[in-house]
């Protein structure tokens, strides 16, 4: 995610309708939530230590317009969203000028006034080819994004195998099968005003046939549950938290489940089933961006921007928790702002957006090691990917660098793809690595 949409979110081209069957291997997802598997940003595949410009790039595919969104799996293809301008502006948007508008500060407010297209694309595993690409919605948005890290199609989608949900925030929601046909939207009614105009990025949540959406910004906000068949509301609860652009996550403790919703003011966990606040822990820090992973009966936090926290919740306690012994453990040294962590093998791998690795022992929040350079001097907005016992770290700079999981740092190897920047996380399928750049989708694979 992740989705400024990205740094603080984080997280195409209108085309004649193409018909094609769907195959049986996508009823079961591959990578069905932008962090994959477990939302831990790990999984096991056999994918490529190694690669450059002309050497186990299996394809690589241009994606057009602007969009940051990491791509999500189902069976024999993948599914992205990006955002084409049109050329038009509109009059009231040219004459404003103001934050919200086409204004905004420290580098926000980007492309307001600007009519977009804001497309959902499959592209085929195998090959890179374009199967099919739908215009959701062409829109001008009312406010604008970060002019370096954002775009209007910041919030990661979601897919169960059946549909996908390609979320664009103050535009709705659209849902399609896995052939391209528009099965239902929904426009929830809200404008969000971001923070300095930095743009919207949360991603997209469907769990056990309901899809959770959160609108976290400067006003009168919620978070909503819908019915992932038909689009109808479930629930609805009022938010009055900031701007955020955290995923929220759902976990499991005791046989019951609940929607964890960092934001600045309180995390918060609804019940999934009647949207009440079963508990809450205030001081995770202003504009939280990393979405939570669950380690057994804990939830981890994390935010990077003003007063950091990274810090461990215990699940199966209600009502208020702040300052409370259901706060396991807590640090201020070693946060990410932006990137999510990944969970793997009872370690946490977080990488700060100025390039500095830490690894802490999940059950204690011990540091294995802390603020590790990397060989050069990079920036990150990207999510780390573990696979197997290997971390994928996508710099902006367009590296991948690669090291071994564990207790101890260790460098594995650099990949440099040409004139390439990352903004959106790396995922890992069987033997394929796929990377989102800021202007092309590239699949990295031995075969």
């Amino acid at each position: 995610m992740h989705p400024f949409a990205i740094r603080l979110a984080l997280l195409a081209l209108t085309a004649a309708p193409v018909v094609i069957v769907a195959q049986s291997s996508a009823a079961t997802p591959a990578w069905s939530h932008w962090r994959g598997p477990g939302h831990a940003g790990a999984t096991t595949a056999n994918v490529p230590l190694t690669w450059n410009d002309t050497s186990n790039v299996r394809w690589k595919t241009e994606i057009p317009g602007r969009g940051h969104s990491t791509p999500v799996a189902s069976g024999d293809r993948l599914f992205l969203t990006t955002a084409v301008p049109t050329g038009k502006r509109t009059e009231f948007a040219t004459a404003a000028g103001g934050r919200g508008q086409t204004g905004g500060g420290s580098g926000g407010g980007a492309g307001a006034g600007e009519e977009h297209r804001l497309d959902v694309l499959a592209v085929d595993r195998a090959s890179g080819k374009i199967l099919w690409q739908r215009t959701a919605v062409t829109a001008t948005p009312h406010e604008g994004y970060h002019r370096q890290y954002g775009s209007f199609a910041s919030n990661a989608p979601a897919t169960d195998g059946q549909r996908v949900y390609a979320f664009f925030g103050s535009r709705g929601i659209y849902v399609y099968d896995l052939n391209g046909k528009l099965l239902w939207q929904k426009d929830l009614g809200l404008k969000m005003t971001m923070h300095l105009a930095f743009g919207e990025g949360t991603g997209t949540v469907v769990h056990d046939g309901r899809v959770y959406l959160q609108f976290d910004h400067n006003g009168e906000g919620f978070i909503v549950a819908l019915n992932a068949a038909d689009g109808s509301e479930l629930w609805r609860a009022p938010r009055m938290d900031h701007s955020s652009w955290s995923t929220p996550l759902v976990v499991e403790h005791a046989g019951k489940k609940q929607l964890v919703v960092s934001a600045d003011t309180k995390v918060k966990a609804y019940d999934v089933d009647t949207g009440k606040v079963v508990w809450e822990v205030a001081g995770i820090g202003m504009n939280p961006i990393p979405q939570p992973v669950q380690f057994r009966d804990s939830v981890i936090l994390m935010s990077g921007y003003r007063n950091p926290k990274l810090f461990a919740v215990r699940l199966g306690r209600t009502g208020d928790l702040t300052g409370t012994d259901a706060v396991i453990w807590e640090t201020t040294r070693g946060t990410s702002y932006t990137a999510s962590p990944s969970l793997h093998d009872g370690r946490l791998y977080v990488i700060s957006d100025n390039g500095l690795l830490h690894v802490f022992d999940a059950a204690t929040g011990t540091p294995h090691y802390i603020q590790q350079r990397l060989p050069q001097l990079y920036n990150f907005k990207a999510s780390p990917l573990v696979v197997n016992d290997r971390v994928y770290l996508a710099t902006e700079e367009g590296d991948v660098v690669v090291v071994k999981t564990g207790n101890q740092f260790g460098m594995l190897a650099t990949n440099t793809l040409t004139d390439q920047s990352f903004i959106a996380s790396p995922i890992a399928i069987g033997n394929d690595l796929y990377l989102r750049s800021r202007t092309h989708l590239f699949s990295i694979s031995e075969r």
